[in-house]
């Protein structure tokens, strides 16, 4: 299934979804920067050139990872990041979502336009048949996402990721191809 398009995949009003590129790394390590206070304690993207090259390169040349970056129409620049990591194909066809807003962005709607254009991408020209979003639960604004744009709240599940040196209780939420419950 591979994932390899044009520069921009989809286009919504105000914003457009692309995949993420090694040339992108000083503007998305600078964005990351500004939004540490935004990010923590939930998310720790790449702040420095060689742990950014290191991720490009893992959303870029493994087949079970597919990078976006949510860029603002309005000359802002990139506003966003979403992942689709550990897409199994076969009788599962799913992925899981990871994302993040930059501080210029957040709570603007863009990352929502964002979304939805990542889930229809995934749906149509991946050929995926499910989401899922593990979202820790005190994440309000990550979880006011999830359900903004259809996903269902599926489960709890205690210890689930290592975050920030520790093992972290996540939500489970999910979406199929056929829509929001």
């Amino acid at each position: 299934m591979p994932h390899s398009a044009p520069r921009h995949l989809a286009e919504g009003p105000r914003v457009v979804l692309r995949h993420l590129a090694h040339e992108d790394g000083p503007e998305f390590t600078a964005r990351v920067r500004e939004s540490r206070d935004l990010h923590r304690p939930w998310l720790f993207p790449p702040d420095r050139a060689d742990t950014y090259a290191a991720y490009a390169t893992r959303l870029t040349g493994d087949p079970t990872r597919a990078g976006f970056l949510v860029c603002a129409k309005d000359g802002g620049g990139i506003a966003g990041f979403i992942n689709i990591n550990n897409i199994v194909e076969g009788g599962f066809l799913s992925g899981a979502l990871g994302y993040g807003a930059f501080a210029h962005a957040a709570g603007r709607g863009l990352m929502r336009e964002g979304l939805d254009l990542v889930v229809r991408h995934a749906f149509g020209a991946m050929g995926l048949h499910r989401l899922e979003i593990n979202v820790q639960p005190g994440n309000a604004a990550s979880i006011g996402l999830a359900r903004a744009c259809g996903f269902r709240l599926e489960g709890f599940s205690p210890k689930m990721l290592f975050v920030d040196g520790a093992w972290r209780d996540h939500q489970r939420w999910a979406r199929t191809a056929e829509g929001p419950a």
